[in-house]
């Protein structure tokens, strides 16, 4: 094993990602990758898990003052927009009508709206599940209900949502998709330049599914170098260190540290499922606003499943995407970090969160403020 950590192969790190002289040794590298101090270097990863790893494992502290790493928008429910929430809210109200989704859901606010704990908080009923499965097992248990499942999330558990309407759910069950797909939206932030990237660090669970081909038009188009990383420290800094040298070496590609789960073409019989059940379809992102084609919607076989074929719902506008004052939609597009947002800490905190970005183990206000209570001077 080299001491420059130049030629590190993930699979020569054994079962150690969390080595503390293998991480000095990725830190050094990363400073003589990046010792030319007037070049500065932007790397966002879209990632709730790759920002707690960051946030909690100290990793920024290792990085030289010109090579910075962002959060981007890879928090699912901080980029549900608040009209599903809405939506959700408002079947409730209906007679025998249960919500099933999942637990970060729950605490997610709709402004004018509350949230689904406020909701049930109120006799709505909706109940937390950990699969899918228990939503439909719900239904067939309890005929005499219309059970709608609040399906979130990115390319990770979209298959779920496939098998599951692919197999058969009873009559008596329905879903809100609010599925979408991470590529689209790395394109709209390069599109516009706000932030100036340098790469990107790639989710390593979206890509177990997508694999690496979705990407590859991003490197090609936009000239960026990206690496597909998984979630230990030494992950993310040797997915560090594979971008800078890209950089180094004037190339712009996808590459893969996360060798021991990710291929090039990931899990082609679960992308199968997806295409059978769902197109793409433009869609909103929370305080982005509206990506071309990053969106899923059932096709027409499946329509029967959309809950708007069961219940009948009338949802009023909402004025604000975020409450005033909340920087969410700048957090979530790297424009700032939360600590800039000046809500973050005083009105806004995990107990009582304003913005989106405050909830669950994925949002980046959420994470940071974790980290930052954690300090025992804090």
């Amino acid at each position: 094993m080299e001491d420059s950590f130049e030629n590190m192969d993930p699979l020569q790190i054994g079962e150690d990602y969390r080595d503390k002289d293998l991480a000095l040794k990725a830190g050094k590298r990363i400073r003589e990758l990046a010792s030319d101090e007037k070049q500065t270097y932007k790397f966002m990863h879209v990632c709730g898990t790759h920002e707690y790893t960051i946030t909690h494992s100290g990793l920024r502290e290792l990085l030289p003052p010109n090579v910075e790493v962002i959060a981007g928008p890879g928090c699912p429910v901080c980029v549900t927009p608040p009209e599903d929430i809405a939506l959700a809210i408002t079947i409730t109200k209906q007679p025998n009508v249960l919500l099933t989704t999942f637990g970060d859901m729950m605490r997610v606010p709709a402004t004018g709206w509350g949230s689904l704990n406020s909701a049930r908080s109120k006799g709505a009923k909706i109940q937390v599940v950990y699969s899918m499965m228990d939503a439909i097992e719900i239904a067939r248990k309890n005929p005499d209900l219309e059970v709608v499942h609040f399906a979130i999330g990115f390319e990770t558990t979209t298959p779920p949502t496939a098998v599951e309407l692919l197999a058969g759910p009873p009559e008596n069950f329905s879903v809100i998709v609010s599925h979408r797909v991470i590529p689209p939206a790395q394109e709209l932030l390069l599109e516009s330049g706000e932030v100036g990237l340098n790469g990107f660090i790639l989710p390593g669970h979206v890509c177990t599914i997508t694999g690496m081909r979705p990407y590859m038009p991003i490197s090609e188009k936009w000239k960026v170098p990206q690496v597909v990383a998984g979630f230990e420290p030494l992950d993310v800094l040797l997915g560090l260190v594979m971008l800078l040298t890209q950089i180094d070496e004037g190339r712009a590609e996808v590459e893969n540290e996360y060798t021991r789960a990710v291929t090039l073409d990931g899990n082609v019989r679960a992308q199968e499922m997806i295409s059978q059940v769902f197109e793409t379809v433009d869609a909103k992102w929370r305080a982005i606003g509206t990506i071309p084609k990053s969106g899923l919607a059932l096709r027409s076989e499946f329509a029967s499943f959309d809950v708007r074929e069961h219940v009948s719902v009338d949802v009023e506008p909402l004025k604000f995407e975020v409450p005033p004052g909340c920087r969410c939609g700048e957090v979530l597009r790297g424009v700032v970090g939360p600590k800039e947002c000046p809500l973050f800490g005083k009105k806004c905190t995990p107990q009582q969160p304003v913005g989106p970005c405050m909830v669950g183990q994925e949002g980046t206000c959420s994470i940071v403020y974790g980290a930052l209570a954690s300090k025992p001077d804090s």
